[in-house]
C-alpha cells in the first residue's frame, strides 16, 4: 500500500470529551487520501480508551509524559508518512470538504509552503475565529476577522502571514528546510514561529477560504494557561524572529506595545489570567538569551527582502485588537 499523501495529527491531552466529534468529522471527509495520527500526552482521561475501542483507524502515539502542543505534534511529524502535514485541534469539527479545499490550495499555489483554513466559532457558526494570522509591525500577532460574522469579507485575500495552528497544512518539504516545531515554547506562539521562519526562508501562506473547521475557542486551555503562554512567547518570538533591518525601524512601537500589555494586566491585577501575564511577560524576557541563540540560525535562512517582509505585516495601527 503506498503512502497517504497527507498526515492529519491530532494533539490531545485529556481530550475525550471532544475526540467524538473530532474524529467523526475527519471519517466524513471528502478527501480520502489520508492518515489520522493522534499524539496522546500522558492524559488521565479516557481518549486512549476511546481511541483504541471505537477508532482503529486511527494511528496512536501514546507519550509518557505531557510534552506540549510542540512536542506532541513534532512526535507526530516524525511518525507521519504524508508529504503534507495537516494540524488539527482536538476541540474541532471539519466541514467534510475541509481536507480537499486544503489540498487544493496547495496544488494551485505550489510557492506556497503553508496553507490557512477559515476557522469559525463552534458554538457560533456565522462567527470567524481566524481567517489566517497576522503580524503586526509592533510584534503582537493576531486572528484574522477574529470575532466578525463571516460575509465573504477575507474571501479574496491569498496571501497572509501564516495559519492558525489549530487547523494549518504545511509541506513536508518546508517543515524538512526549516525544521520542526520549537519546543520551547510548550504552546501558544508555536504557529507564530514557524510562520516566521516559513516566510523568513521565502515560503509563502495561501488562505483557503472554503476550507472551513469550526472551533471550540480554549476547549482545551485558555484562562490563566493562555495568558502565561502568550504573555512569555510572544516577547520570545520577537527576540527569536523578528528581522533586524525591521527591528531598527520599529523597536519602538514593540516597546511600547509590551508596555500597554503589561499596563492593562496591572489595572487587572485582581484576576488570575491578568497576573499570569505578567508571569509571562517577566518569564518572556528571561528567556531572550535563549531566543538569541536560536536567532542567528533563524535569520540565516532568510531570502527575502525587507520591502517583502514588510509588505506581509500589519501596521500596527491598523489593528485595535491583540
Amino acid at each position: 500500500m503506498s503512502d497517504p499523501r497527507v498526515s492529519v495529527i491530532i494533539p490531545n491531552w485529556n481530550g475525550a470529551r471532544y475526540l467524538v466529534t473530532c474524529l467523526d468529522s475527519l471519517r466524513r471527509q471528502t478527501y480520502t487520501d489520508f492518515e489520522t495520527i493522534v499524539v496522546d500526552n500522558a492524559s488521565t482521561d479516557e481518549s486512549v480508551a476511546l481511541m483504541e475501542r471505537d477508532y482503529p483507524e486511527v494511528r496512536l502515539i501514546r507519550l509518557d509524559e505531557n510534552r506540549g502542543l510542540t512536542g506532541g505534534v513534532n512526535a507526530g511529524i516524525r511518525e507521519a508518512r504524508g508529504e503534507i502535514i495537516v494540524l488539527f485541534n482536538n476541540d474541532t469539527e471539519a466541514d467534510e470538504n475541509w481536507l480537499r479545499e486544503l489540498v487544493a490550495a496547495l496544488d494551485a499555489h505550489p510557492e506556497a509552503g503553508m496553507a490557512a483554513t477559515k476557522m469559525m466559532l463552534f458554538d457560533r457558526r456565522n462567527v470567524i475565529h481566524s481567517a489566517g494570522d497576522y503580524y503586526r509591525t509592533d510584534g503582537i500577532p493576531g486572528n484574522r476577522g477574529v470575532w466578525e460574522e463571516d460575509a465573504g469579507q477575507y474571501d479574496g485575500d491569498i496571501w497572509v502571514f501564516g495559519p492558525c495552528g489549530g487547523a494549518a497544512a504545511y509541506r513536508r518539504s518546508l517543515l524538512d528546510e526549516i525544521g520542526l516545531f520549537d519546543e520551547d515554547l510548550f504552546m501558544y506562539c508555536e504557529d507564530v514561529d514557524m510562520a516566521w521562519r516559513a516566510q523568513l526562508a521565502g515560503h509563502r501562506c495561501v488562505f483557503a477560504p472554503r476550507a472551513v473547521i469550526y472551533h471550540r475557542l480554549s476547549a482545551t486551555g485558555g484562562g490563566k494557561i493562555a495568558s502565561f503562554y502568550t504573555g512569555r512567547n510572544t516577547i520570545y518570538v520577537i527576540a527569536k524572529d523578528y528581522p533586524g533591518d525591521l527591528l531598527k525601524k520599529h523597536w519602538k512601537d514593540i516597546i511600547r506595545a509590551q508596555w500597554r500589555v503589561a499596563k492593562d494586566a496591572l489595572r487587572a491585577w485582581r484576576g488570575e489570567a491578568a497576573r499570569a501575564r505578567l508571569r509571562g511577560i517577566l518569564a518572556g524576557i528571561g528567556r531572550i538569551p535563549l531566543a538569541l541563540r536560536k536567532r542567528r540560525h533563524v535569520q540565516r535562512m532568510r531570502r527575502v527582502s525587507p520591502a517583502y517582509l514588510e509588505a506581509l505585516l500589519t501596521p500596527a495601527r491598523k489593528q485595535e485588537k491583540a
